[in-house]
């Protein structure tokens, strides 16, 4: 079976606590056409590390695009990921673009929390924008490796004061 197109791919298996288990998983092809022609829905991949001591796991990007000088474009995934509370996952963009072709994450570096997942706006779609920082157009194409997702735990402050409100939206909503 080729992983990279299994539905699901879960990372570990759900704990005797009844903590959910870590995994990516596709988004709806509903929620993937308010953003990018359906025709490329079937080319999403699930990611996955390179080697085997590989920290992050892998985003391909589904359709080719054209990055133009000097600008930013915003680039769909269609991909959601789950895990446990007390994680999150960390987005960046993989050396080789920075180095080889000139590009930056716009945000620098994604943070996505645990109750990003399946949110009422977009159903956890990560969208990763990447910014054009040389003189020329940069062409990437469909399973070009656009950045990397690495899962990792959180601390809390021990006299933190109990926090009550609750994600509703996709991107900005905590605002």
């Amino acid at each position: 079976m080729n992983v990279t197109k299994r539905r699901i791919f879960e990372i570990s298996s759900k704990s005797k606590e009844g903590r959910r288990m870590r995994k990516f998983e596709i988004i709806s092809k509903k929620e993937f056409e308010k953003k990018v022609d359906g025709k490329f829905y079937e080319n999403i991949k699930i990611p996955e590390r390179s080697t085997k001591n590989s920290a992050g796991y892998d985003f391909y990007l589904p359709y080719d695009v054209v990055i133009p000088k000097g600008k930013t474009v915003v680039l769909s995934t269609g991909i959601k990921a789950c895990m446990n509370n007390d994680e999150f996952l960390m987005v960046v963009i993989r050396s080789s673009l920075g180095v080889k072709k000139g590009l930056k994450m716009a945000n620098q570096v994604g943070i996505i929390d645990s109750d990003y997942y399946n949110n009422i706006d977009n159903e956890g779609h990560i969208l990763i924008a990447l910014t054009n920082t040389i003189d020329e157009d940069v062409f990437l194409k469909i399973d070009d490796r656009i950045a990397q997702g690495i899962f990792m735990k959180y601390l809390v402050t021990d006299n933190e004061k109990e926090v009550k409100k609750i994600r509703l939206g996709g991107i900005g909503s905590t605002n």
